[in-house]
């Protein structure tokens, strides 16, 4: 593992509600520089990402339904076809935790197969974010299982807006059920190489975080050299 490696595990995120014009040029110019994967935003500033990120190998990467997933299908399908015209090549939906909840499984389905189909016709990756903070381990199971059903690119731990974010057991419970045929991103709470190293090695293949730049920066002991020198 080197820093090359590590930057392409990480979707470098901005998607806070009051980012500014000057927030998404920074976001994108650390992105370029430290050679991540991917920048995880919110999907109106999707059009202008996209264009400072062009002739790049950085994604661009649109939330959908984001944060809560209160949105009815129709509107995360038109989310989603509107964020590929303004270049996304990736896209990143909260399920319908509320259905979720009442075991309609058959929305559940028909949601994640409306965004995929979409995703996979346009050649953009695909992440379906469970928000597993609200959930039991049965209900990561089921979404788990629907998603093997299904086949997006990922599925995905948290928004980084609920009660908690990424957590071990549940990286490790989703890729035991879904194994080398689904990748499964870790996403909020993750703010040090330590937690990195653990989300990855307990199979996530993919890293929603801000601290991207602090986790580089930690591996390559520059916080350490920093810290000897106020001394």
């Amino acid at each position: 593992m080197n820093a090359e490696k590590i930057a392409q595990f990480i979707d470098h995120t901005q998607l806070k509600a009051f980012a500014e014009k000057k927030d998404f040029e920074k976001l994108c110019n650390e992105a370029k520089e430290y050679g991540f994967k991917m920048v995880a935003i919110n999907p109106y500033p999707t059009k202008f990402c996209s264009e400072l990120l062009k002739d790049t190998n950085v994604n661009v990467g649109a939330a959908i339904g984001f944060p809560l997933g209160q949105t009815t299908i129709e509107d995360k399908v038109n989310e989603t076809i509107q964020a590929i015209k303004n270049g996304a090549n990736e896209i990143d939906y909260v399920i319908n935790i509320s259905k979720l909840k009442e075991k309609d499984y058959s929305y559940i389905k028909l949601e994640m197969q409306s965004i995929v189909d979409i995703c996979k016709k346009n050649s953009v990756i695909s992440k379906v974010i469970f928000e597993n903070c609200y959930l039991n381990k049965e209900e990561i199971k089921k979404m788990s299982e629907i998603a093997l059903e299904i086949k997006p690119d990922f599925i995905k731990t948290s928004t980084g807006f609920g009660t908690s974010g990424a957590k071990l057991e549940d990286v490790k419970l989703m890729k035991s059920i879904v194994g080398n045929k689904i990748k499964v991103k870790a996403a909020g709470g993750i703010r040090n190489l330590k937690t990195f190293m653990e989300m990855i090695d307990a199979g996530a293949e993919r890293i929603g975080t801000s601290s991207g730049i602090s986790i580089i920066e930690e591996f390559q002991g520059k916080k350490i050299e920093k810290i000897t020198e106020n001394y």
